[in-house]
């Protein structure tokens, strides 16, 4: 055997084996998430999504914009913990192309206060903490305006910020906190702003202990986010067909009714 057929038998092998390495790589679907209930859905879905001959690997990330920043950075393929709001705004910001694939369900988001049980006690300056991003910041506001308790802007609709309140007869004082701060902030407000997955570990659920309740109507679905350059790609298909599965709509009805509306 001379010695040029022998070289380019090697590397024949090495870039065989490369391609073998690829394409084992690429059966595994990465999708960033951080807190329940979205990680126990996450993780249904991997014994799901196996039939389609992929394997999802649950990637921890810390915060929000982590899960985000590593999604837009093509560090995962996915992630789950975000609605659809929140993302754009992401994208704004941040020069993003995530896009929404496929919504999960509507958290029950409302307000809670440690210090009353009714909205009749709660007194006039009384301070309500929400969040300080835009995106649920409008959240907040319209269910307190679809209440009567402020009046925003005609226009304002789910985009309101305190700036947009003309009407405020109680004279409530808003705190601006971060979303994952406000379980804390049930200690120091009279009334707070929440998602179910926060107040759980607190023993609070929203249709028992909320003073306050949004209509939900999909607006601000949970969903699975890509990108836009995988959106339609196998994996992405693979992903949504195992987190849309009867086993996943079943753990959601069955486990989370008391907190979410599905949305599949």
């Amino acid at each position: 055997m001379n010695q040029k057929f022998r070289l380019g038998l090697v590397l024949l092998v090495l870039l065989s084996g490369c391609k073998s390495a690829d394409q084992k790589t690429d059966t595994v679907i990465k999708v960033a998430s951080h807190t329940e209930p979205m990680t126990t859905l996450v993780n249904l879905a991997k014994e799901e999504v196996k039939a389609s001959g992929y394997t999802i690997e649950l990637v921890s990330v810390s915060d929000n914009v982590q899960a985000n920043a590593i999604l837009n950075q093509k560090e995962v393929d996915a992630n789950f913990f975000q609605h659809q709001p929140y993302m754009k705004q992401y994208n704004a910001a941040n020069k993003g192309t995530l896009k929404a694939v496929q919504p999960i369900y509507d958290a029950l988001v409302g307000f809670y206060s440690k210090t009353y049980s009714s909205m009749e006690q709660l007194p006039d300056h009384a301070t309500i903490a929400i969040p300080n991003d835009k995106a649920n910041e409008g959240r907040a506001l319209a269910i307190l305006n679809a209440n009567g308790l402020i009046t925003l802007k005609a226009d304002a609709g789910y985009q309101g910020t305190i700036d947009d309140i003309i009407d405020n007869p109680h004279g409530y004082q808003f705190m601006s906190v971060d979303p994952l701060n406000l379980v804390y902030a049930y200690d120091e407000a009279d009334l707070v702003f929440n998602y179910p997955t926060y107040m759980k570990p607190i023993g609070l659920t929203p249709k028992q202990d909320a003073l306050l309740l949004e209509k939900s109507d999909g607006y601000f679905a949970i969903s699975v986010v890509a990108r836009e350059d995988n959106a339609d790609s196998e994996k992405i298909k693979a992903l949504v067909k195992a987190m849309t599965s009867d086993a996943v709509k079943n753990y959601i009805t069955e486990k989370l009714g008391e907190s979410v509306v599905s949305m599949i």
